[in-house]
């Protein structure tokens, strides 16, 4: 051991060495400072391919290149779950969304949250070792469609990598969270954010974006992990005036992709979108990176390319580029032309299955992206395996086409005021998913959730902040009778499902009331563990669903656990905090979820005996703070712009999910020149509630407040709240 930690040494100061001579690279980054990595960390290409060989480490976001998010772990296990408790738990600096996976190396965590603040533990203790928070400005908050969230963070050779919300690619000393180099990835004047975790292969560091819901252009970038310097870039959809961009995509968007595109349209100014915010995949085997590329921008594609009719490559693709180069390998469309926001940036997982000749093995990708298919490819070349779905679906008749294409339905084309299942939300949604290969299922969190699509009214008096192209309030009536929400929640829920992607059947299927539920991990125990907007961590029996063992965590879970061992004994992590989200999809009918939360790691370990926090006690009465006003055609414009600006954040009828505040029961709206303040003078803007006065008249606003202040009296009504001084 003395042997190898002086060869570490040694190696670190070499590396530190050749840093040092590359300033002319370093050009292009905000260096802030250099110091020789300490003997943290010490993570490099060779170390995470045999991260099967140290299953007591979880080195990168998905525990391996593969993103199974399996472990070979076995001390909890069916005999020891009844003593699993609580090891240890630590707060996090900041509130709101906490969808990252935790990486331990060497006995330390690293872990990222909200506001892409990052954090250093002792993973034994929760010890803090070091915080770092870069800072993003209140004012970003207003870039991204779903909090400011992050996934998580990358290590390599004694630094720590992180995506900042705001567009920075960030490099962290590992030892002291101290900045070696910041570069600004994207135009930061656009609606540009980073919520995905950075991927690290040889000596590159890769990201991707997100925005498309606000209209932009999608690309990955890679990056030399010692300097900053850019390697490659790729770009996911052509450049609005089909030239080259002096990229590694220019060759193939000019031979395949431009002529699937028309040359005017929305997508001509906004960028088109194909952003990926989410998987990005390291294939060994094939030296390829593997990218889920996003939605379209607009939606609608009769607003976005209205000159043809073309696939608009490479929208809601898997797309596989030469890992050195950045150069196109191959793709496989999901969802030609996209117009259901079904992104394909969901979890991309490799396997060798014995789908080869004869029985033999082959090397597959997998994924569960929004649509509601499971697809298998041919990872070398790939070659579609299967297509199945794996949820409910009725934007096609279920089959494909000789080419590989789905048949659509005509009503899912047409969009007049039809209710698409699955939503925009997805069948599957970044919450990870997990294969276990001794069992041969994948464990997928599937989201059951419909969406009214309308192209045919208020798309071109639309006030949208968000670059959708369709009716934001479809189906939205201002009043509505008492129980219309507790009705419709019944129509949404979500199940853990287990696939068989060999027979692309299901096996098993565990049902929720409620949508989106957490990540998983599976492991060699024949375990799966997975959070969920109720606030429990549950243990279930891979093999048949069965409800094993869970434990509350105070707040909810999304983020996907991940498993770790010190000094023989295992551990068991997940981040609790739920984020704005759930204002989107649990305020409105499904469900108030467990909000207001602070973040927190939570381990276990058999034999833990710490105590979970007390859950905080609610403070704001479900009461009216105004009198109502305003006249039906104010209430009705309100209920438009809310649909259009607002519901995103503080949920679909202005019910809120618990974790953005409640505006029906605030003080806020019940005050004219508070709310003016607030809403149009942007007073909150460091929180991330920036004024919104460039973008909606003092009318609209107005219209909004008499909306949300009406949504307070007809809960009254409706028995869901109750009038002042009745309590």
């Amino acid at each position: 051991m003395v042997h190898l930690f002086r060869i570490i040494t040694i190696l670190s100061f070499m590396l530190a060495l050749v840093a040092c001579g590359q300033e002319a690279d370093r050009a292009a980054s905000s260096e802030v400072t250099l110091q020789t990595p300490a003997v943290v960390a010490q993570v490099d290409t060779d170390r995470i391919k045999n991260a099967a060989a140290e299953p007591e480490m979880w080195m990168t976001y998905g525990g391996g290149y593969d993103e199974q998010r399996h472990s070979t772990l076995g001390q909890i296990n069916r005999d020891t779950l009844p003593e699993l408790g609580v090891g240890w738990v630590y707060e996090m600096a900041k509130p709101r969304g906490a969808e990252a996976t935790p990486i331990v190396v060497d006995g330390v965590m690293y872990v990222s949250s909200a506001w892409s603040v990052v954090y250093a533990l002792d993973a034994k203790t929760g010890e803090e070792k070091w915080v770092y928070d870069p800072e993003v400005s209140g004012k970003d908050a207003a870039k991204g469609c779903c909090d400011v969230v992050n996934r998580g963070v990358a290590v390599h050779n004694g630094r720590v990598f992180v995506g900042v919300f705001d567009g920075r690619l960030e490099a962290l000393d590992a030892a002291s969270g101290e900045v070696v180099w910041s570069v600004v990835t994207v135009d930061q004047s656009k609606p540009y954010t980073i919520t995905g975790a950075p991927r690290v292969f040889k000596d590159k560091v890769i990201i991707g974006n997100a925005g498309a819901e606000l209209g932009v252009r999608g690309y990955v970038s890679a990056y030399n992990v010692n300097s900053g310097a850019l390697a490659w870039r790729f770009y996911t959809v052509p450049n609005p005036e089909k030239k080259p961009d002096g990229a590694a995509s220019d060759d193939i968007l000019a031979a395949l992709a431009n002529d699937t595109w028309g040359d005017a349209g929305a997508w001509v100014t906004d960028g088109g979108g194909g952003t990926a915010w989410d998987s990005i995949v390291y294939d060994t085997v094939n030296d390829q990176i593997l990218i889920g590329v996003g939605n379209g921008s607009p939606w609608n594609p009769d607003i976005r390319d209205p000159d043809s009719d073309g696939d608009n490559l490479f929208l809601s693709s898997i797309l596989a580029v030469d890992a050195d180069t950045g150069r196109y390998r191959w793709h496989y469309q999901t969802t030609p032309r996209d117009r259901w926001d079904y992104t394909a940036t969901q979890q991309i997982m490799l396997a060798d299955l014995p789908l080869g000749d004869g029985g033999g093995s082959r090397r597959v990708v997998m994924q569960a992206p929004k649509n509601g298919f499971f697809y298998v490819l041919d990872a070398a070349s790939g070659e579609l395996v299967s297509a199945t779905p794996f949820t409910n679906q009725n934007w096609t008749t279920g089959e494909f086409d000789e080419s590989g294409r789905p048949v659509l339905m005509e009503e899912a084309v047409d969009l007049a005021l039809y209710a698409v299942v699955p939503g925009p939300t997805g069948a599957h949604n970044w919450h990870p998913m997990a294969f276990n290969p001794d069992t041969g299922l994948v464990y997928i969190p599937v989201n059951e959730i419909p969406f009214f699509y309308d192209k045919t009214r208020n798309v071109a008096d639309s006030k949208s902040i968000w670059n959708i192209g369709y009716d934001a309030a479809a189906g939205w009536p201002v009043e509505y009778p008492a129980g219309t929400l507790a009705a419709v929640s019944g129509l949404d829920g979500g199940t853990l499902l287990a696939w068989d992607p060999v027979k692309a059947e299901p096996r098993w299927a565990v049902p929720f009331p409620l949508p989106l539920n957490g990540g998983v991990l599976s492991t060699t125990a024949g375990l799966v563990f997975q959070g969920n907007k109720f606030g429990d961590f549950v243990a279930y029996d891979a093999e048949t669903g069965e409800r094993l063992w869970s434990h509350s965590l105070v707040g909810n879970a999304a983020a996907a656990p991940m498993t770790y061992e010190i000094d023989g004994e295992q551990y068991l992590s997940v981040l609790s905090g739920w984020g704005s989200v759930s204002s989107l999809i649990a305020g409105f009918t499904y469900g108030e979820a467990k909000g207001k939360e602070p973040a927190r790691v939570i381990t276990f370990k058999v034999g833990g005996n710490e105590t979970m926090p007390a859950p905080l006690a609610k403070v704001v009465s479900a009461t009216p703070k105004s009198p109502i006003f305003g006249e039906p055609e104010q209430h009705q414009l309100g209920m438009q712009r809310f649909a259009e600006n607002c519901h995103f954040c503080h949920g679909a009828f202005a019910v809120s999910g618990g974790v953005i505040p409640d505006l029906r029961w605030s003080a806020i709206s019940a005050n004219d020149e508070a709310w003016d303040q607030v809403v149009r003078e942007g007073v909150l803007e460091k929180q991330g509630m920036v004024s919104f006065a460039g973008h909606l008249t003092k009318e609209d606003t107005d219209a909004i407040r008499a909306y949300v202040i009406q949504q307070a009296w007809l809960a009254v009504a409706n028995g869901n709240a109750s009038a002042p001084g009745e309590n």
